[in-house]
């Protein structure tokens, strides 16, 4: 047991002197303030909407890391885009919990809204038609109605 919380304290020192080498190289001190490092491309979105803290700017994956302004409003449009998705997504899985609609999904199959099982489940269940109205109304939002302004 005291080997292995050893190990675990080796790797995070190695961690931390491998981050205080890092901030030495770009800051100057490995205690160095990180507001003096001005040249960093990354400080290009730190006013953007959506910073916060205690991370900042937060992009692991280093998408942003070339400052380009276009390609910056793209991607956030896309993640607030695929954010109001999947709220609306959780909501599917939610609510049918609690309340179904009264009445036929398809009168013309016999598909009552209470018949339909909730989650995955009700892609088998739905009629052909009413999947088809589901991905028409998902095109038009992406073409026509989610534009975000610049």
């Amino acid at each position: 047991k005291k080997l292995s919380a050893e190990l675990a304290n080796g790797r995070l020192a190695m961690m931390a002197i491998i981050g205080m080498f890092f901030q030495d190289g770009l800051t100057g001190s490995a205690w160095g303030d990180w507001a003096l490092y001005t040249d960093s491309p990354l400080r290009a979105f730190e006013g953007e909407l959506g910073v916060q803290a205690p991370l900042g700017y937060f992009d692991p994956l280093g998408f942003s890391k070339d400052g380009d302004a276009d390609v910056f409003y793209r991607r956030r449009c896309t993640e607030i885009k695929n954010g109001r998705v999947a709220m609306i997504a959780c909501m599917g899985y939610i609510a049918p919990e609690f309340s179904r609609f009264p009445g036929y999904c398809s009168p013309s199959d016999g598909v009552r809204f209470v018949d339909i099982p909730n989650g995955l489940a009700a892609l088998g269940k739905v009629p052909a038609g009413g999947l088809g109205q589901w991905i028409a109304f998902c095109a038009f939002l992406e073409v026509y109605a989610a534009k975000q302004d610049k």
